[in-house]
């Protein structure tokens, strides 16, 4: 095998993705420290929530031109629920945005995204597929550690904490729904790389700038409470560095594949617990 290309041998599970509308009022608002009182950790999902809508239509996109380029129709089928899992995602984050803005802060990079995003146009599909994967790894990260560790969210008050369970629950059902996309194509090893370094600075840099710039319009930056919730919060054990390096550096290897980390058994318990909180599209109601 060249390192040009990679044979990438599918593990996901091959199940039908569910689009589920979730059962929350986000018009009431919500707490301004929401995450168990913690400034750091609060901004840092709120500055996440704020890329969102623009991110996630990015990936939407990229996966649609990669349609008519694919001939396995199941894994067609798994692209259509991953885009109205994506299409769910940004309506929901659109309105917890609302109301971060109702609270003084704003999305910083929101042009700047806005401006990267328009200028992929000029990228070939796999390209543009690299870069969804990417960031998709980030966000199947993000997502594992929320459902698995308890110091991410578990403190967390509603209805954000269900939001955030949500979301984390089908990010995990899809995380390799691009990849996979990514291969049928013809996408090889040294692309899926290349982009994943370019990736991996602009989401470093956007987070901690995003963040910073929501804990300064909160009047939280400058204080050293701030900055010790944010060293417990990346050097605890199971905390953001702990957890998530491991599973970054795993991207590197030839052949990797997002299902090598079997972790759908973490969505469970909550999807059959709060069946009350969602309807799944395309079901009648429940009664």
């Amino acid at each position: 095998m060249s390192m040009s290309q990679e044979k990438n041998s599918p593990h996901s599970p091959r199940k039908p993705l569910q689009v589920r509308h979730l059962k929350i009022d986000l018009s009431q608002g919500f707490s301004r420290h929401w995450l168990g009182g913690d400034a750091f950790r609060t901004h840092l999902f709120n500055a996440q929530s704020f890329s969102f809508p623009l991110g996630e239509q990015y990936f939407i996109d990229s996966v649609k031109a990669a349609l008519p380029l694919i001939k396995d129709e199941q894994l067609k089928e798994e692209i259509r629920g991953f885009i109205g899992q994506e299409a769910s995602h940004r309506h929901i984050h659109t309105q917890y945005n609302q109301q971060l803005h109702a609270q003084g802060l704003s999305y910083l990079l929101e042009g700047y995204m806005a401006w990267r995003i328009r200028t992929t146009a000029r990228f070939s599909v796999e390209s543009n597929l690299a870069i969804t994967i990417a960031y998709e790894h980030f966000t199947a990260i993000f997502a594992d550690a929320t459902l698995s560790e308890p110091c991410w969210i578990g403190d967390a008050e509603e209805p954000l904490k269900t939001l955030w369970t949500w979301h984390s629950i089908e990010e995990t059902e899809h995380k390799s729904v691009a990849y996979d996309a990514y291969h049928a194509i013809g996408g090889g090893y040294l692309r899926r790389i290349a982009w994943f370094l370019y990736v991996s600075m602009l989401f470093s840099l956007d987070t901690v700038i995003q963040t910073m710039h929501c804990l300064y319009k909160d009047g939280q930056l400058f204080k050293p409470k701030t900055w010790w919730q944010a060293l417990k919060y990346c050097l605890r054990p199971g905390g953001l560095l702990w957890f998530s390096l491991p599973h970054y550096f795993a991207y590197f290897k030839p052949g990797f594949q997002p299902w090598e980390r079997e972790n759908l058994h973490l969505t469970v318990p909550w999807l059959t617990e709060q069946e009350a909180i969602y309807r799944e599209i395309g079901k009648p109601a429940k009664t």
